[in-house]
């Protein structure tokens, strides 16, 4: 007589909830890492060489900060410093693939788009590296010029503000004049292909 079947035991996810062969298609698989590093390491074995990659990272980096005092007294500086004196730690954001993410330095970019021969379009980014909300800043722009004004997300996907018309000849006053604390300095207009200074 055949052998009944029996059924399978299947390993749900502590976190998300799937089966853990299918964490890593969930929407929160850096959150489900540790679980399945700890619970399913035979399923994911990159993650557990990764796992292991950081620890050793993190050992060295404890050995490299470390340093070593005489008995004198006096502290040996590491590296180069002066004693008594510390180097600022710099903490640098690293993107996937080693590559160094540089701080935004804060400034407003203003484009102007013609579409359809005499129809144009300016686009105003980075309103919100000064704390500013884009949406009320389009309403005070749509009233300021009489023009629609809406917050778009661009190419890069940060949003914008594309306001109809072309209004680039009197937007660096009312920015200014809005917002104190974006300076002259820190507007610039793209001409060109270029970007130029608004002053």
């Amino acid at each position: 007589m055949a052998e009944k079947p029996q059924p399978v035991r299947v390993l749900y996810c502590a976190v998300c909830s799937l089966p853990a062969e299918y964490c890593e298609f969930g929407p929160n698989f850096e959150k489900c890492k540790p679980w399945l590093i700890e619970n399913a390491p035979d399923l994911y074995p990159d993650l557990l060489k990764e796992a292991n990659a950081k620890d050793a990272d993190k050992v060295a980096d404890q050995f490299q900060s470390t340093g070593i005092f005489s008995t004198a007294g006096d502290a040996a500086a590491p590296s180069g410093t002066a004693a008594g004196t510390s180097a600022p730690q710099q903490e640098v954001k690293r993107l996937p693939g080693g590559k160094i993410k540089k701080k935004e330095k804060p400034e407003v970019v203003i484009e102007k788009v013609t579409r359809n021969k005499r129809k144009s379009i300016t686009t105003v980014k980075g309103l919100e590296l000064f704390g500013v909300k884009l949406s009320d800043a389009s309403k005070k722009l749509g009233k300021k010029f009489a023009t629609g004004a809406s917050v778009v997300k661009g190419p890069t996907e940060k949003e914008q503000i594309d306001v109809q018309g072309d209004i680039a000849y009197d937007i660096v006053d009312f920015l200014t004049e809005t917002w104190p604390e974006i300076s002259e300095t820190a507007i610039y207009f793209i001409e060109d292909g270029k970007k130029v200074p608004a002053v």
